[in-house]
C-alpha cells in the first residue's frame, strides 16, 4: 500500500497558476490509479481529475476542463495537478487519492481508502 502527501498549495490571485504535487511512499506506485479531489468549506468532497496506472488515460471534471491538467511520473512516485486560470471558486482543500482501480470520472469517494492529508488552495485578490 502507498502513503500520499500533497504539496504546492497556497494563496494565488485570480487568473494565476499553481502546481500541486502528490508524493507517494510505499510499494507498487504504478499499480495504483490516482485522483485529485477538493473540498470547499461546507461542501462535500468532489472529484477534480484522475489518471490511470501508467498515465495512458485521464479524466477531468467539466468545471476545470481546459484549465487543470493531471500527470504522473512513476519513476518519481509522484502525481501532479497543474492548475491554470484559477478562479475564486477553485478555493478548497485539495486531496490526492489512490486506488487499484481506475474509475474514470466516477470515483466512489466513500470507498477510496488511501488519501493524503490535503493541501489548501486559496484564490483571492
Amino acid at each position: 500500500q502507498v502513503q500520499l502527501v500533497e504539496s504546492g498549495g497556497g494563496l494565488v490571485q485570480p487568473g494565476g497558476s499553481l502546481r500541486l504535487s502528490c508524493a507517494a511512499s510505499g510499494r507498487d506506485f504504478g499499480k495504483y490509479a490516482l485522483g485529485w479531489f477538493r473540498q470547499a468549506p461546507g461542501k462535500a468532497r468532489e472529484f477534480v481529475a484522475a489518471i490511470s496506472w501508467q498515465g495512458e488515460s485521464t479524466n477531468v471534471e467539466d468545471s476545470v476542463k481546459g484549465r487543470f491538467t493531471m500527470s504522473r511520473d512513476n519513476a518519481r512516485n509522484t502525481v501532479y495537478l497543474q492548475m491554470n486560470s484559477l478562479k475564486p471558486e477553485d478555493t478548497a482543500i485539495y486531496y490526492c487519492a489512490a486506488d487499484p482501480h481506475f474509475y474514470g470520472s466516477r470515483w466512489p469517494v466513500g470507498d477510496v481508502d488511501i488519501w493524503g492529508p490535503g493541501t489548501q488552495v486559496t484564490v483571492a485578490s
